[in-house]
């Protein structure tokens, strides 16, 4: 059986060895699971006459680690029974584009996880709004007035481009600060681009929670992400960044809503990052478990509970 994972661009230069992220364990158990495992990225998709195809590689394992072949080979996307829908943000037009090519690819012949077209209408950082009693307070706007109103109502904010990651272009702002008009106007475009505005959260100090869904679960594993030296976030993926943490039954309650409403919406793989019990976004595009981070802490395989979901879900439409 045939399992296509489609991954960003830098994780295929990087394939080898990686295991920081979560595409290494779970294609490294599927194909211990006896799958056949493909690779491919956004830039390798095609139709052709109507129908989906991707440019792909086959991958193999080989003491422990993962490699693939470099002879690429053209295959209808409809001829796998399983997709892992996983190129990281940012959410551009070619990352946009991709997921149109997928509306062209029949769900009873192939299941995709997460669903592209589900992916395409989450924002990850505006449409934590559907949660909005369990996040901080915020606006979306683009505008230097709201803000600046904003920012005087809550001393201290975090402003978020909508399509970034990483942390990438998050910045906070204080009340008072000399460069707030420069701030705004760079994070906005001059007015032109819709960010969102958080209220700061003085817990951030100590670094945000990573949980962790599948399907309508919420995981019992969690890590918390600290803020590097030379940040107010987390920002760089190693050992002494990431720690493990305590999920409490309070939060395991409070959070499953968000999991069962994300399952129904086609997002059964997702992440959310929380500070103090607040959600300050949520990972849908290609959620990160932290596996051997959790592996590690928790003397457990979390990658065997995840593609014991996947596989669930490939066999149910299989069957």
């Amino acid at each position: 059986m045939n399992v296509l994972f489609l991954i960003d661009r830098l994780e295929l230069k990087y394939f080898e060895f990686n295991n920081l992220v979560t595409n290494f364990w779970l294609i490294r158990e599927l194909l211990r699971s006896n799958l056949n495992v493909y690779i491919t990225t956004i830039d390798y998709l095609a139709l052709i006459s109507g129908e989906a195809f991707a440019h792909c590689y086959n991958a193999y394992e080989e003491n422990g680690d993962i490699f693939y072949n470099k002879a690429a080979e053209l295959k209808k996307i409809e001829d796998f029974k399983l997709v892992m829908f996983r190129p990281d943000p940012p959410v551009d037009i070619d990352y946009i584009n991709a997921t149109y090519v997928f509306d062209f690819v029949d769900r009873n012949k192939t299941v995709i996880l997460n669903d592209p077209r589900s992916i395409r209408d989450f924002n990850e950082k505006l449409h934590t709004l559907k949660f909005l009693n369990l996040m901080p307070e915020n606006i979306v706007t683009s505008s230097k007035s709201d803000i600046i109103n904003f920012l005087n109502e809550h001393d201290e904010i975090v402003l978020k481009p909508l399509n970034g990651c990483f942390g990438s272009g998050v910045m906070t702002l204080k009340k008072g600060d000399k460069n707030t008009a420069v701030i705004i106007n760079t994070m906005t475009k001059n007015q032109k681009q819709l960010i969102m505005v958080q209220k700061y959260i003085p817990q951030a100090k100590f670094g945000d929670k990573r949980v962790l869904f599948l399907g309508d679960e919420v995981l019992d594993v969690c890590v918390r992400k600290l803020p590097s030296n030379d940040d107010f976030k987390f920002n760089e993926h190693c050992d002494s960044n990431i720690v493990k943490a305590e999920l409490t039954h309070e939060e395991k309650e409070k959070f499953l809503p968000v999991a069962e409403e994300l399952n129904k919406l086609g997002l059964p793989m997702a992440g959310l990052d929380v500070i103090d019990g607040k959600i300050i976004e949520i990972n849908v595009t290609s959620p990160c478990y932290f596996i051997k981070e959790i592996n590690n802490h928790s003397g457990c395989s979390l990658e065997k509970k995840i593609t014991q979901f996947v596989l669930s879900k490939l066999y149910a439409n299989v069957s």
